[in-house]
């Protein structure tokens, strides 16, 4: 049995060898990975332009998430909520940023407090990063 396949079927996604492997590494990962790490890791066999492209389809599907990430850059995270789709993302829960590993990790267990924004806006989208220090690297 091969996860990656399998979810790749499930979205209705034809199964390339970019799309499997970069699956794989969010399968494989408990932590967001970002375009660059992603480059670094597959470099030489995918470029850049093809990650961008498998990445911008796996959050359109509802396979992964964009998470931000304090440096102004973006990483993304596997989708965990059966309710993800291409039309509405369900992971308003914190991330949470390694101070030393560097590592950014999704807590499901903790949702961003609802809140009413003034009359006139509109949101979209509801970030919340904590910082700290991960339980590996306490130990």
């Amino acid at each position: 049995m091969n996860p990656s396949k399998d979810t790749l079927k499930e979205y209705e996604l034809r199964h390339t060898g970019c799309r499997s492997d970069i699956l794989q590494s969010f399968q494989n990962f408990n932590f967001a990975l970002s375009h660059g790490d992603l480059e670094e890791r597959f470099g030489e066999r995918f470029d850049r332009v093809t990650i961008y492209r498998t990445l911008k389809t796996f959050v359109e599907k509802g396979i992964i998430h964009k998470v931000l990430d304090d440096e102004g850059g973006t990483k993304y995270a596997l989708c965990k909520n059966s309710e993800c789709s291409h039309d509405n993302h369900h992971h308003e829960h914190v991330h949470f940023k390694c101070l030393q590993c560097g590592n950014t990790t999704c807590i499901e267990s903790v949702y961003i407090p609802v809140f009413n924004l003034p009359e006139g806006y509109k949101r979209t989208e509801v970030n919340m990063l904590v910082q700290g220090t991960c339980p590996n690297c306490i130990a």
